[in-house]
């Protein structure tokens, strides 16, 4: 008897949750910003930084990984119609992780492969392209120099991402 009292009363508190729970609306969450769009790089002129090799963006980061940001930020600004939008699908053409050694004047002075897509060495000579193509990058003032990593997320398309500012993947 008892028991069958417990069961019930378990019961109605159940189905009384359940009637309070579907009657009462669902929290308002404020609406989320919507990703700032990558900004476009200046145009050049002949007589711009781009063309003496002379950044005029500088870097404060502190680190190699700090400054990493500042990098892909860089890259992506000089290859907007290039950069994949959106998640990247689950299998990709190519991955490729590179260092990039950047002077204190933000030229790049060497670039290596800690793992490069073999299999589309055709995506090895646009990183590279694209890289070079960027120079001058912002100027690490705080470290004088840097060498930095990054891992470069292709698309078949020929667009890409960086995994510092990647959107991720479905």
């Amino acid at each position: 008897m008892l028991l069958q009292k417990l069961y019930r009363a378990s019961l109605w508190t159940g189905i009384v949750s359940l009637v309070v729970a579907c009657t009462n609306p669902p929290p308002v969450l404020p609406p989320q910003p919507a990703p700032a769009p990558p900004v476009a790089a200046p145009p050049v002129s002949a007589d711009s930084p781009a063309t003496t090799g002379i950044s005029t963006r500088t870097s404060y980061a502190a680190t190699p990984r700090d400054y990493r940001r500042d990098g892909a930020a860089h890259l992506y600004a000089r290859n907007t119609q290039r950069i994949f939008s959106g998640k990247m699908p689950p299998l990709l053409y190519a991955i490729g992780v590179i260092q990039v050694d950047i002077n204190a004047s933000g030229a790049v002075t060497a670039i290596r492969w800690m793992r490069a897509p073999r299999h589309a060495p055709e995506v090895v000579a646009e990183i590279e392209r694209s890289v070079r193509a960027a120079a001058p990058f912002p100027a690490p003032i705080k470290m004088g120099k840097v060498t930095y990593t990054d891992t470069w997320l292709w698309h078949k398309s020929g667009q890409f991402q960086l995994d510092t500012l990647t959107e991720g993947q479905l």
